[in-house]
């Protein structure tokens, strides 16, 4: 498995490592390959993400954490060859705002926006009240078994 971090600053070698052992842990949560997945995180500024939003979602607004898959569900991810399963993009000055509105470090919350974001790569959403507890008791799972909690 592949992380493509791009952008600037570029989070420490130590917040990389937890997201790609959570990548690992998201993959096989839902009995994904590991070999040959490629996924490309970029770390943005607010302006960025504020045009990225406006342009994909149709939301003229700022916010954390942006997913783009490439694939709807885990079954339609192909068993093998190079696998690009999409985009995360990340807003780092917002994301150091609230892990300080949190009370929690950057390094938590840059991870868990990881998590969240890997899940919506596969397939996760959080439109319904049943959706939503799914994906952040999954979340919670997940930061649990890397030691990054709250």
């Amino acid at each position: 498995m592949e992380l493509i971090f791009s952008g600037y600053p570029l989070p420490k070698a130590e917040i990389k490592e937890k997201m790609i052992e959570a990548a690992v842990i998201c993959l096989k949560e839902y009995d994904i390959r590991t070999e040959d997945i490629e996924i490309s995180v970029s770390f943005v500024d607010e302006r960025a993400i504020k045009e990225l939003n406006s342009t994909y979602r149709d939301k003229n607004s700022k916010t954390d954490v942006l997913s783009f898959p490439q694939y709807n569900t885990p079954e339609e991810i192909p068993k093998r060859g190079m696998t690009a399963l999409g985009d995360i993009v990340i807003c780092r000055p917002i994301a150091k705002k609230q892990a300080e509105e949190a009370g929690h470090s950057e390094k938590r919350e840059l991870v868990y926006l990881f998590v969240h974001s890997m899940l919506h790569l596969l397939g996760h959403d959080h439109m319904k009240k049943e959706e939503k507890k799914l994906m952040r008791e999954t979340e919670e799972k997940i930061m649990h078994s890397i030691d990054t909690e709250r």
